[in-house]
């Protein structure tokens, strides 16, 4: 059957909006017969903005009363930030397009515009990001970590207020709102691994949807498919969520992916961090390979401490 309208759900902050319309404006160039229009849905991770996400339940919180809408057919797709998205998802409904990436970096921000390792002595630094915390109490063990959560503006505007001496987002919600400017240092990965999926896009929709997947299929970045899948493979054997500092990036080089993970204690004293290489097709098979190799290493003890805590 065809249809010629198509209603795009997204989160309601200015990032999620800013991407389901650029997200849109794309779809509508691929398929200039169709109409797309937005649905706004506030997800249960907006609106509990006081409390670190690890200990509420984590990423899914972004997205299950979205999903809820794309299987009652309240909207037909939804763009997500992949880093957002749980690895396992419910039954009948698939991300069916990865559109290409933005850059995966962590971004520091400072007051006055310094870099990282110009910042003073227990300098205050504002994340909601364990996976960011280890790494920066392992770089800089003197640094104070406070909790920030919020939309990016509210952010920010913690920062100019004096609340903190730095804050760290991820590039990419700084630069798809051109508010790069806003950046004093891009972090190295070498220093600040991503999160997993960091920077990616994904448009979730209903698996028996031809007619969505017919228009989604024109706009898939394989080599961004590539990447996530390998790093959400090392994820999903981690069976990791926002209460636990895993981080993973792969890089495509032709058909060669190479593939960075890590897992840190939240303090940061110790992180085990491994890298594979091996042909892009078996993206999903080097997730996991990598990460055996990182619970061999010790991350398993890590991540039986930090869930038998949170239990």
């Amino acid at each position: 059957m065809s249809r010629s309208t198509l209603i795009l759900g997204t989160r309601g902050s200015k990032l999620a909006v800013h991407q389901s319309q650029w997200v849109q404006a794309r779809l509508q160039e691929l398929a200039p017969g169709l109409t797309i229009s937005l649905k706004r849905i506030q997800t249960s991770g907006d609106k509990i903005l006081d409390v670190p996400l690890a200990k509420i339940g984590g990423k899914g919180l972004f997205v299950k009363e979205i999903e809820d809408a794309l299987l009652s057919g309240e909207i037909d797709l939804a763009v997500h930030s992949m880093k957002d998205v749980p690895t396992a998802l419910p039954e009948g409904l698939e991300i069916l397009c990865v559109p290409p990436r933005e850059d995966a970096r962590d971004a520091l921000i400072t007051r006055d515009g310094c870099g990282l390792d110009q910042l003073k002595p227990g300098a205050r630094i504002g994340t909601s990001s364990l996976r960011r915390q280890a790494q920066l109490l392992h770089h800089r063990p003197d640094f104070v970590i406070e909790m920030l959560r919020g939309n990016l503006d509210t952010r920010l505007r913690k920062l100019r207020e004096g609340q903190f001496d730095a804050i760290v987002l991820a590039a990419a919600g700084l630069r798809r709102l051109e508010w790069d400017a806003e950046i004093s240092e891009y972090l190295p990965v070498h220093l600040s691994l991503p999160a997993i999926a960091q920077g990616a896009l994904g448009i979730e929709a209903r698996s028996n949807d031809s007619v969505v997947r017919d228009v989604l299929t024109r706009f898939e970045h394989r080599p961004t498919r590539m990447t996530v899948t390998a790093e959400r493979a090392l994820l999903h054997r981690l069976e990791g969520g926002c209460q636990v500092p895993i981080a993973a990036h792969a890089v495509l080089d032709g058909e060669t992916l190479t593939l960075d993970g890590l897992v840190a204690t939240v303090d940061g004293r110790r992180v085990i961090r491994h890298q594979i290489q091996g042909p892009a097709v078996d993206a999903q098979q080097l997730g996991t390979i990598l990460a055996e190799r990182l619970l061999a290493d010790g991350a398993d003890v890590i991540l039986k401490d930090i869930y038998g805590r949170a239990s």
